[in-house]
């Protein structure tokens, strides 16, 4: 957390600028916004807001970073005797409930979940979302291998366990970003859903008479 004065002011003007630009995002569109219009928003230069994000891109996906982060951390902090996907399966739920700790200073949940909607339907930016995806992947399963006492470049299971959450997770954003219910309830309940039809989807038998 910013501890000096300097710093301080330096977070607001950070977090006044992604508000800015997830108000803008949100409302008008991702290619429609400008960074002029962003900075402009805040009274503050182009070259301000380069000083904290690369482009518009990484604004767009700066709220989204924060939650994941968050995420990341709680799955390292779930209790040890916790199997690895139910570690993962209890930190996005409880992430989902805490969700107004992370993001609510500097912009309102709607806003948050509405940038979601943002991010699948923008080409350029759903790319960004699922190459950092990869990226987190690789951290978690370095997570659940450290949790389980295992080499993770040594025993596939961490990979396969990662792999089969971010693949519920990945439906779960579509459909719930595609349905009617686009509420901070709806996307915990269809999680919860989702995870836990994982076991009868992998073992049980679909087949109808």
């Amino acid at each position: 957390m910013p501890t000096t004065l300097r710093e301080r002011k330096k977070q607001r003007t950070r977090d006044a600028l992604l508000r800015a630009a997830v108000e803008l995002f949100t409302s008008q569109g991702y290619d429609e916004t400008t960074v002029d219009q962003i900075a402009e928003a805040v009274d503050v230069s182009q070259r301000t807001f380069f000083r904290y994000f690369a482009g518009k891109e990484e604004a767009a996906l700066a709220l989204v970073e924060m939650t994941v982060d968050r995420f990341v951390q709680a799955v390292r902090e779930r209790p040890p005797h916790e199997p690895p996907l139910e570690a993962l399966r209890q930190a996005v739920l409880e992430g989902w409930h805490s969700i107004n700790e992370v993001v609510e200073s500097v912009a309102p949940v709607e806003q948050y979940l509405r940038m979601y909607r943002v991010i699948e339907s923008t080409p350029v930016l759903l790319a960004a979302h699922l190459r950092r995806s990869t990226e987190v992947e690789e951290d978690l399963a370095g997570v659940i291998a450290v949790r389980e006492g295992l080499d993770v470049d040594a025993d596939p299971r961490p990979r396969l366990a990662v792999a089969v959450f971010s693949g519920v997770m990945r439906v779960t954003e579509r459909q719930w970003s595609v349905g009617d219910d686009f509420s901070l309830d709806g996307i915990r309940a269809l999680t919860a859903e989702y995870l836990d039809g994982v076991g009868p989807a992998l073992l049980g038998d679909w087949r109808t008479a």
